[in-house]
């Protein structure tokens, strides 16, 4: 059996990719615990935060959720469901279009939404430096013209 071997800096990029994965999964699984402690259900923290975070020229529909969080349209139906009927949701009639529903916040959701960003923001300035590390480092890579499997 013929074992790969890898240059050092090919070696280098891989190594540099996995440690910004490890730190990407360790903010998502912060994210998600936060979310779980707060009682929501991390997907639920997630819609609040993109209607939330939507320009206010943007029409917070269920497509545009949907297409936010990558979810098939009935599963955001579902999901908003669940949000409204906790309360952390409202949907309003469209004027424009009244066969749509526009979503927004209840006054519960910016509650647990503002505490959620606090937390998250908290979380984020400790692990910025080793992420903009990692991507400086990635984007170094690029710059070279050096992939995974150069050499």
């Amino acid at each position: 059996m013929k074992v790969e071997t890898m240059s050092p800096d090919s070696g280098s990029l891989i190594g540099t990719l996995a440690d910004f994965r490890f730190e990407l999964r360790q903010f998502l699984h912060f994210s998600e615990s936060a979310a779980l402690e707060a009682g929501l259900h991390p997907q639920q923290h997630q819609l609040l935060l993109q209607v939330a975070g939507a320009s206010l020229r943007t029409k917070v529909t269920i497509a545009y959720a949907a297409e936010r969080l990558g979810l098939k349209h009935n599963s955001a139906v579902e999901l908003v469901d669940r949000s409204e009927r906790e309360g952390l949701l409202a949907r309003k009639q469209d004027a424009d279009d009244r066969r749509r529903a526009l979503l927004q916040l209840t006054r519960k959701g910016r509650r647990v939404l503002n505490t959620l960003a606090a937390d998250h923001a908290r979380e984020l300035s400790e692990q910025a430096p080793r992420l903009a590390r990692a991507l400086r480092q990635i984007a170094a890579h690029a710059r070279r013209g050096e992939s995974a499997e150069a050499r």
